[in-house]
């Protein structure tokens, strides 16, 4: 008989620890004096970038749960009502634990699954840290208030130092914690901050385990360093001394213009748009210095960033604004914007007759000398 249940225990022990879990669930414990059924959210970043409700739960004897199908792993946050701030986890499939102090809701540990292991491990990391940071602040507050310029000075240096040496546990923690979530959400914050260099940042992530790379977190770290990729090259391209970029774009009419169609001795590549207060301010002086050089060799062409056809043509008429215009109507996603790494306006290039770029972004007075200078 034992021959016969053993093989049996066997294969259902194998079975279990082969199969994924089927959904989630987190069990929530709250310590501290919290009424029997006070209200638990569960919410996670919607795509206005506002928090959206997930679920809701009741405390009973400061316990409390969710469940719910199979999800792909996402940060989630857990407000109590009526209790300041809230706890994170990961929200992935299995079985998470998660336990916070009512007066502490930031400091819950979750546990239990591999991403809530990563991340907690990771927090009670760089907790050290910010507590250490929190003392420098401190003493700094107390320093200036008696405004003694040498502790100022050694507490400043002590701060770069502790940021320095952050910044290099963060990188690496992403290094040795490949299949971490947290890791994506750290070279994520690495690119917004941009205080990693792109081939770095390139490398952080090819060293991303693939099921990270899959997740949304990894494909949108994907992008932003693809969009930082293309904004180094713009600019690289669009540096004083190189040859513009060549575009065209339809004007008012319909009519496709090419930039190498319109250019003259002197050519003003002009950002701008209708619902930009700065640039129609600029206008009457972008117009008189036209009219001025237009005969002695001065062309203009201007990109519009607009969105509305017709404002865009109705500033034009308005304006009057007598030189070619184009425009995508495609706001600040617009390639020839892109393509010219403009990421505000006004922003104007000025060109040779070769169309090599000589000067970027005069405006006023500057505008006309430079013009004057190139064309007297």
């Amino acid at each position: 008989m034992k021959k016969i249940i053993m093989p049996l225990i066997l294969i259902a022990t194998l079975i279990a620890c082969n199969s994924k879990p089927e959904g989630y669930t987190i069990n929530g414990t709250l310590r501290g004096d919290v009424a029997d059924s006070t209200q638990v959210i569960l919410k996670k970043i919607g795509d206005n970038n506002q928090p959206v409700s997930v679920d809701t739960a009741y405390t009973n004897k400061g316990l409390y749960s969710f469940s719910g199908k199979p999800v792909t792993p996402e940060l989630h946050y857990i407000f109590i009502d009526k209790l300041p701030g809230y706890s994170v986890l990961i929200l992935e499939n299995g079985e998470i634990e998660i336990s916070a102090q009512k007066d502490s809701l930031n400091l819950a540990k979750a546990e239990g699954t591999l991403q809530n292991d990563i991340f907690s491990d990771y927090m009670k990391k760089s907790q050290a840290a910010s507590q250490k940071a929190m003392s420098i602040q401190k003493d700094l507050q107390k320093a200036t208030m008696s405004q003694d310029e040498a502790t100022i000075a050694a507490l400043s240096d002590e701060m770069k130092e502790l940021q320095e040496e952050y910044k290099t546990f963060e990188l690496d923690y992403i290094k040795a914690n490949p299949n971490g979530l947290i890791s994506a959400l750290l070279i994520d914050r690495a690119v917004a901050s941009k205080s990693v260099p792109l081939e770095e940042l390139k490398s952080l992530y090819e060293g991303l385990a693939p099921e990270i790379k899959e997740n949304k977190v990894g494909k949108d770290v994907l992008k932003r360093i693809g969009d930082i990729e293309a904004k180094e090259a713009a600019n690289k391209n669009t540096s004083i001394g190189s040859k513009a970029p060549e575009f065209s774009a339809k004007n008012p009419e319909g009519k496709e213009i090419a930039l190498n169609t319109i250019l003259g001795k002197v050519t003003l590549i002009d950002f701008w748009a209708a619902w930009c207060k700065p640039c129609r301010a600029e206008n009457p002086n972008v117009l008189a210095v036209y009219k001025k050089y237009h005969d002695k060799g001065l062309n203009i062409i201007g990109v519009s960033l607009d969105r509305n056809e017709k404002d865009w043509k109705k500033a034009i008429a308005d304006d009057k604004l007598e030189w070619d215009q184009v425009s995508n109507l495609a706001y600040f996603n617009d390639e020839i914007a892109k393509l010219y790494n403009v990421d505000a306006i006004p922003a104007a290039f000025l060109l040779d007759e070769n169309g090599v770029i000589i000067a970027k972004n005069l405006r006023g007075n500057a505008l006309e000398e430079k013009v004057a200078e190139l064309l007297n």
